[in-house]
């Protein structure tokens, strides 16, 4: 058993920060909120309402990146954002993605040649281009150098100040702002 009686609420405007050593449980928690995993005991709510009987409804409202950047790698920059905004409703057009996350340029480059910091920025790119009330995000910030980590966190900080609710795993100190962090300490 991972964890057990864990209970949390997190509402529009805050950033549920999950911690933990290794192998306490974060990622199948995060698994068990996209509804990758389903829970053994207990019951996922959104909006009061269990996500059993919402499904479709509340996976609109998720974007999820995980540890691997789930892009395909001999697809380009463009075309794997096209793909991401097919699957929702688009509130940033590609370019302008791409120039938030400094990958102007990279339009026509296959993943595959991309750094391993490019290929993250551009999958936390696909939170920009896409609007999805809930990140559920999965050590966000591997692989990304000082100046990019500053720049995703004040993404985040945006998300939330216009009622978006972030929960992440972290191994990194944030530069979030505490009042908009609410921690949960998962033991191994």
């Amino acid at each position: 058993m991972l964890f057990s009686g864990l209970d949390f609420a997190v509402n529009g405007g805050q950033v549920l920060l999950i911690e933990g050593p290794n192998g306490s449980g974060k990622t199948s928690l995060l698994r068990i909120l996209t509804g990758l995993r389903s829970p053994d005991e207990g019951e996922l709510v959104w909006c009061g309402t269990a996500v059993s009987e919402l499904e479709a409804v509340f996976y609109q409202d998720v974007a999820y990146v995980g540890h691997m950047n789930g892009m395909k790698d001999d697809l380009s920059v463009e075309e794997n954002l096209k793909f991401a905004q097919a699957l929702a409703i688009a509130t940033l057009g590609i370019d302008e993605a791409l120039q938030k996350v400094g990958l102007v340029g990279y339009q026509d480059t296959p993943i595959r040649y991309l750094s391993a910091g490019q290929r993250r920025r551009l999958a936390l790119a696909r939170l920009l281009c896409t609007r999805k009330r809930l990140w559920i995000l999965d050590e966000p910030f591997t692989s990304l150098d000082r100046a990019s980590i500053r720049m995703f966190e004040d993404y985040i900080v945006a998300h939330v100040a216009e009622g978006g609710i972030v929960i992440m795993t972290s191994h990194h100190d944030t530069g979030l702002p505490e009042q908009i962090v609410q921690r949960i300490e998962l033991q191994s």
